[in-house]
């Protein structure tokens, strides 16, 4: 059976802490919208740690002050959800890039989450690694010369032949894809965008084409694109399950 992946969206989830199954196979995207300036986070707020309330209050503007406190304490409410604790009882630890981790529980549950303006993209799986990015599209990035930096001479190449709006899309299909699978490596920077090449073209199949200096790398992962509302772009990266049932890293 192959990986099946599931998208939900929050909705009232911060009243709704039930039970909720996340078999081997498959992976559970959630969406929380965010709203910035006028949102709510009463229901939230109470659910942080010390040091997470911390951070919240060094944010200079509440619109990000509040998609911080709204984002980490839907991840809190999820997690109690699918691990059947208290959502104030979880400690995080983070790698040296800053991928977040489960410090006080011994479990294969495996998450990532990215927010961007208006948009909380949450991820859940089991037994494997995990990483997904969202972007909020911005029509005036300057798309080519960006590409141009950081992305791998065959992904310039396409950038390069397109214009306008085909090209803003293009960016962000890539941008996303890319972020995602660093992410899910746990690498952040110290993985340059360059070294691998993902697909880009809306007609062809999401995939992980070639990676450096390990071409053998980019079969011991699956990237998929995520359906987001218009104006926005996402992508998740998940870790090949091999036939003894490990997560090949």
């Amino acid at each position: 059976m192959g990986l099946e992946i599931k998208i939900y969206s929050c909705g009232e989830i911060a009243t709704d802490l039930c039970s909720r199954a996340l078999p081997a196979e498959e992976v559970h995207v959630w969406y929380q919208h965010l709203k910035g300036e006028s949102a709510d986070v009463g229901p939230f707020q109470g659910l942080l740690s010390a040091d997470e309330r911390d951070k919240a209050s060094r944010y200079h503007f509440d619109r990000h002050r509040n998609d911080f406190t709204v984002t980490r304490g839907t991840l809190r409410i999820l997690l109690a959800s699918y691990l059947a604790k208290p959502p104030e009882s979880f400690d995080f630890s983070y790698s040296a890039q800053g991928k977040p981790a489960l410090a006080n529980i011994d479990t294969n549950l495996r998450f990532n989450v990215s927010h961007t303006d208006g948009l909380a993209a949450l991820a859940f799986t089991r037994g494997r690694e995990i990483g997904v990015d969202v972007e909020k599209m911005r029509p005036n990035l300057e798309a080519e010369k960006l590409a141009e930096r950081f992305f791998s001479e065959s992904e310039r190449q396409f950038i390069s032949r397109l214009t306008g709006r085909a090209l803003d899309e293009a960016f962000f299909r890539c941008w996303t894809r890319k972020e995602a699978f660093i992410k899910a490596k746990g690498g952040g920077l110290s993985i340059p965008l360059h070294q691998f090449d993902v697909s880009i073209a809306e007609d062809q199949p999401t995939a992980l084409l070639g990676t450096r200096p390990d071409p053998s790398e980019a079969r011991r992962w699956s990237l998929h694109n995520l359906p987001v509302k218009p104006g926005y772009a996402g992508a998740l990266a998940v870790s090949v399950i091999d036939k003894g049932g490990d997560a090949q890293n």
